[in-house]
Parts: C-alpha cells; structure tokens; sequence
C-alpha cells in the first residue's frame, strides 16, 4: 500500500508513538500517514473538575479518530499558554511554546507525516489563536498540512465552555470518577469561586457527553480523510481565518502587546462581581 492510500475504515492502522514497536510505526505511517497531538492544560476548572481535564478530552476524541481513519497518536501534552489564572495552574511564555511546537512539526516533517492534527482541548484565546500562527508557519516553512483545532469548535463553539456544562458532561462520559458536580454545592456559580463559564454543569450527563464526543469525532474524521485526499492548505487557512474571526472582539479589546496580559484582563473582567 503506498503512503496516503488510506485502507477501509475498520481496518485503519493506527497506534500510541510510545508503544510501537518500529515495524509497526512504519507500517501505520505508510497507510495512514497522520499524527495526532492531543493537547491539554494544567488548568484550574474549579472545585469539581481536575486540572488535567483539556488533556484527558483531547486524548480520547484522538483515540475515536486514529481508530477510524488511522495514524499514530503522540503522547498527550499539557503545558499550555495563557491557563486561566490561579495558584496552581501551570502556564509557559508563549515563545517557549511557539517553539515548542515548531519544533514537533520539523520532526513530523522528517517522519514523512502529511497531516499533524493537534486537537486542543485548552480553549484559552491565545493559544488557539497562536497555535494557528504556529500550525502556518509549519505549513509554509516544512510543507506539512496541520490542522489545530478544538474538536468542538467543529461542532458548535458555544460547547467551548470552561468547567461548565459539555467539559463536564465529556467527562462523565469519559473519566466519571474524576468528576465531583457535589463539589459545587446549591446555588450561583460565580467563575472566581467555581471556575465555571457556561452553563450550569450540574444538569450535565454521561449520554451528553457521549454525544458531543460522537458529533466531534464525525467531524474530525470527515476533515482528516479530506485532508489526505486533497492535500489543501487552503482549506485549512480559510478554517483559520473564520476562527481568527471568532476572536477578534477579544483581541482589540485585551491586547496590548502581551497576551499574559490580555489573559489576566480577561478573567479579571469575567469576574468582577457584576460579571457574575
């Protein structure tokens, strides 16, 4: 079979980079030659949800896909740019990242891999918006397609909540001992106390989770087996520019040189008391 002849659905080739054996590696890249990048946070979601939530999401929609249409998935990542703001979220400088991330599609470049999915499960406005500077860049310098998104946002983007309802109800469905809804008690949830931005994640439920895993994995099958048929920058660049649209009110409001900055002033505006 040669590279980019992608086999029948249930007989894709697909695996964990960290377990294969390099007999195996080869064999899934010259069927299906995609790698996944599930990247999450180390990111405060209040008193019912653990910090690693963004990861453990983004790493079971990659799973759903690779099973699908096939490929090799790396292994899960949390470091994040611009966590919402608390003691014990973990941030890196946006540079570090940036080169972080050109460095992981020069390597993907080198394994001969066409499409880098990086599926983000970190909603945070600059590292989406700075993940598609990246996701260019490598697509311009290495020629390697890449396509950095939130799964949901394929789906709806009112499902990028934080702490609220669909992280919630993904949760259920995928890591349900991991999730405490009692945590949050009775009553208002104001984001400075709660983390939670959306709507109430004390209706949310495991079959809703499983729904929106479902819709989100369709679409990013649909787009991955596009993609390697086609071979289209351009249709990822004009995803990037409709996405870049969707953030443009926050940035002319925020921004002022720093996106550290323009993080900090978000969240202080989202929760002051009359925000809440």
């Amino acid at each position: 079979m040669t590279r980019g002849n992608r086999p029948a659905p249930d007989d894709a080739a697909w695996g964990y980079y960290a377990a294969l054996h390099p007999n195996a590696l080869e064999r899934i890249l010259d069927e299906s030659p995609v790698a996944y990048l599930p990247w999450g946070a180390l990111d405060w979601h209040g008193p019912h949800l653990p910090f690693g939530v963004a990861g453990f999401t983004a790493e079971a929609i990659c799973e759903r896909v690779a099973r699908r249409a096939g490929g090799v998935i790396l292994p899960t990542t949390w470091w994040p740019i611009t966590a919402v703001p608390h003691h014990f979220s973990i941030s890196l400088p946006s540079h570090v990242v940036l080169a972080l991330w050109d460095a992981l599609f020069a390597e993907l470049m080198r394994l001969g891999v066409q499409l880098a999915v990086v599926a983000t499960g970190h909603y945070a406005h600059a590292h989406d918006l700075l993940l598609m500077d990246a996701a260019e860049t490598a697509m311009e310098r290495y020629g390697i397609m890449v396509l950095a998104i939130p799964p949901m946002a394929l789906v709806d983007d009112q499902m990028l909540d934080h702490a609220a309802h669909w992280e919630v109800a993904q949760m259920l469905a995928i890591r349900p001992r991991l999730v405490d809804v009692a945590a949050l008690g009775e009553g208002p949830l104001p984001p400075a106390i709660t983390g939670v931005l959306g709507n109430d994640p004390r209706a949310a439920t495991p079959s809703q989770g499983e729904s929106a895993l479902v819709l989100a994995t369709e679409s990013l099958v649909g787009a991955v087996r596009a993609l390697l048929e086609n071979h289209s920058h351009a249709s990822i660049r004009e995803l990037y520019a409709r996405r870049r649209r969707v953030y443009q009110r926050y940035v002319e409001t925020y921004f002022r040189g720093s996106w550290e900055e323009a993080a900090q002033a978000w969240w202080a505006d989202r929760t002051r008391p009359s925000a809440e």
